[in-house]
């Protein structure tokens, strides 16, 4: 039975409420609404769908289950689609500086749908890398009642009775273009068909899957809603409560920034430190946490990383993937470990209307399931990512240590600017065991758009040198990256960064265990290779590699565009 909405408080009632929106209204009954449909408050659905990758490709039959949700608790849907760029697809190539600029422009374009139509509330459905964090940055910028949804992880290939991933089809190309006798073309073509069996998100604890724990996590996703894959029709279920949910979030006018709080932020740290989770998270986390007031930098992130136990095995690292992280249980199961050693912050709220640790009152352990270990007993007693400082990195960088034996590296530079040139002497072996690949000028401003190298770091270990040598950049890594790779590193090059005045020979010294990197330079010899030094031109002088160049700020705070909460004059949901 339809309830009376009190639409005064409302964004919608500018376009729905009083004589002179009678334009407006014809709009919606041209489109099959009724009188009381345009009554109700107005729900965005906004989802990622496209044809790009299989990431995004049930994401529209997840959109329109949310919508049911929505009808069923009385709301009025409106479903609109963004864009994604699909870091598979993108990477590799000139395509992948378009990835990171992807996730302002998802960020914009949905808070620009939401403020030009005035809808109330908003579920957002997304499936790759930079779409996850991008619709929880509209989220966290309109501050209307919201709820993320994940479209779920592919299921794992099979092959030769073993489960692979698009990563493993990306480091057999490095083996095949070694030479590998095991790795023929015949063997890499039948690999490349059935390592990605149907929908769904890259099935490692890659970015995807990291940011949807994030969801999580933060309280702006249903618990378990990221746990099936993507094929699962069940997953349905969760996007009709999601949809229900929202509504149920405009009534107790619960909003994201009532849930993303510090604390909030802290939790979503530490499930992506004990699940050895992506790099990119120390990247995402900050530009969520500058939408809505809260100081969370990288420094912040790497504090929460260095005190967290690793305890969920998951590929690249370790040994499973999404699909069985979600039948042990999932984000809440993870939770439920972490809670009851003190380690989440149990008071946070969520989108269900319970704190965390009101929620985990009806969740137990399960001692059956392998994929999660429970505190007392982790991977290693510090989380999977860690923050690195030093003379090389005055603003700091990150590595991904989960799965690594060794965690120091000490060799001498080799210095490429630009990811081609690194991997074409990479795919020629043109290089020595024990060097440090550095390849710079593909930060926020320098490349523009800080690629991920995954095909360069995937060669490697196609060739057999993933632990014999360590590659750094002012660039991202892909959340399947693994080996001693270190990104982020700032300032960039483009700012003038100590990466910018490194030259080939210089003695570059890693230690993940201390959180350092520093290069045997004197601050002399750095002061007088900077007086040589110029910012390099790049060929992006127009469009939207140029606009974000312009505007994009330093990686350990995020990469954003804009001022954000510090310049904010009004709240959306206020209007």
């Amino acid at each position: 039975m339809s309830k009376t909405w009190d639409k005064s408080r409302l964004p919608s009632r500018h376009v729905t409420e009083g004589p002179e929106r009678a334009p407006h209204r014809s709009y919606y009954y041209a489109m099959g609404l009724s009188t009381k449909d345009i009554k109700k408050p107005f729900v965005g659905v906004a989802s990622c769908w496209n044809e790009a990758a299989p990431c995004n490709t049930a994401l529209m039959r997840q959109a329109h289950a949310a919508s049911e949700g929505v009808k069923a608790a009385d709301g009025t849907p409106r479903e609109f689609c963004t864009i994604t760029v699909t870091d598979g697809i993108a990477m590799g190539h000139e395509g992948m500086r378009s990835s990171l600029v992807s996730r302002e422009v998802i960020a914009d374009s949905v808070e620009l749908t939401m403020r030009g139509h005035g809808y109330d509330a908003l579920v957002g459905v997304a499936g790759c890398d930079k779409s996850l964090p991008g619709m929880m940055m509209a989220m966290l910028r309109l501050n209307v009642p919201s709820v993320f949804l994940y479209g779920g992880s592919i299921l794992p290939g099979s092959f030769e009775g073993r489960d692979v991933t698009v990563l493993d089809v990306f480091e057999a190309v490095g083996a095949h273009a070694a030479g590998s006798t095991d790795m023929t073309s015949a063997k890499l073509e039948a690999l490349e068909k059935v390592a990605c069996p149907g929908d769904g998100a890259c099935g490692g604890q890659f970015t995807a899957n990291t940011m949807a724990c994030v969801s999580e996590a933060i309280g702006l996703a249903l618990p378990l809603s990221s746990a099936l894959p993507a094929p699962y029709t069940d997953r349905d279920g969760y996007a009709v409560a999601s949809g229900k949910a929202v509504m149920d979030l405009i009534e107790k006018n619960l909003r994201p920034r009532n849930i993303c709080t510090r604390k909030a932020f802290e939790n979503a740290a530490i499930v992506v430190a004990a699940t050895g989770g992506s790099t990119n998270a120390a990247l995402h986390l900050p530009a969520m946490a500058h939408e809505c007031g809260v100081q969370f930098d990288l420094a912040d992130v790497a504090e929460i990383f260095k005190k967290t136990p690793y305890l969920a095995d998951l590929k690249p690292g370790g040994n499973y993937v999404a699909k069985d992280f979600g039948a042990a249980g999932g984000v809440p199961m993870l939770m439920k470990t972490l809670h009851e050693a003190g380690l989440i912050h149990g008071d946070c709220m969520t989108v269900t209307g319970q704190t965390w640790a009101e929620y985990l009152e009806d969740v137990t352990w399960n001692p059956d399931q392998k994929v999660i270990r429970p505190v007392s007993d982790p991977l290693s007693p510090t989380g999977g990512v860690v923050g690195l400082w030093g003379s090389l990195a005055p603003d700091g960088a990150i590595v991904k240590v989960a799965g690594m034996k060794n965690l120091k590296f000490s060799g001498p530079a080799r210095v490429f600017d630009g990811e081609e040139a690194c991997f074409k002497a990479v795919s020629n072996r043109e290089y020595k065991e024990g060097e440090v690949l550095v390849i710079r000028y593909e930060g926020p401003k320098g490349g523009p758009g800080m690629r991920e190298m995954l095909s360069t770091t995937a060669a490697l270990y196609g060739q057999g040198m993933g632990d014999k040598v360590a590659l750094i950049t002012d660039g991202r890594f892909s959340g399947a990256t693994r080996g001693f790779c270190v990104g982020h590193v700032g300032p960039e090059a483009q700012d003038g960064g100590p990466i910018a005045l490194l030259r080939d020979g210089d003695l570059i010294t890693m230690d993940a265990e201390a959180g350092t990197i520093d290069v045997r330079l004197t601050p002399a010899e750095i002061a007088d290779r900077k007086r040589e030094w110029a910012p390099r031109e790049t060929l992006y002088g127009s469009g939207a590699l140029q606009k974000f160049a312009k505007l994009v700020g330093p990686a350990h705070q995020g990469a954003v565009t804009h001022p954000g909460f510090a310049g904010e004059r009004h709240v959306y949901a206020d209007i």
